[in-house]
């Protein structure tokens, strides 16, 4: 067993105020919570886990070229299959906080390596 306590967790700013940590950081499953500053929208992304996000905290919206958008409340979840672009967005003027599930395990510093497009 490896229990990760939330106080002693790494974290960082994938953003300003856009804050993750990591509760679990495994080859097969890696687990982190993040908390969405008012209004945040993630950059259009991929990568090649497949993701699951649970919102715990607040509204947000997700958005994929496929798919279009879908509202998320707590409690509910989103998968986004391995490769598939997409775009997680807090819909309210407060904080709101969710848990991402990746498998396999994707690398903790995804963005502070990830370079974003500027046009």
């Amino acid at each position: 067993m490896k229990v990760i306590h939330f106080a002693e967790a790494e974290s960082y700013e994938a953003q300003k105020d856009w804050k993750r940590v990591s509760l679990c950081n495994e080859t097969g499953v890696s687990v982190e919570y993040f908390v969405k500053p008012p209004r945040h929208a993630s950059p259009l992304h991929r990568h090649p886990q497949a993701q699951v996000t649970v919102v715990v905290r607040g509204r947000m919206v997700v958005r994929t070229e496929a798919d279009g958008e879908a509202v998320l409340e707590e409690g509910d979840a989103a998968f986004f299959a391995a490769d598939e672009p997409h775009v997680v967005t807090n819909l309210l003027d407060e904080t709101s906080a969710g848990i991402d599930i990746f498998a396999p395990g994707r690398p903790f510093d995804f963005w502070l390596k990830r370079t974003v497009p500027t046009s």
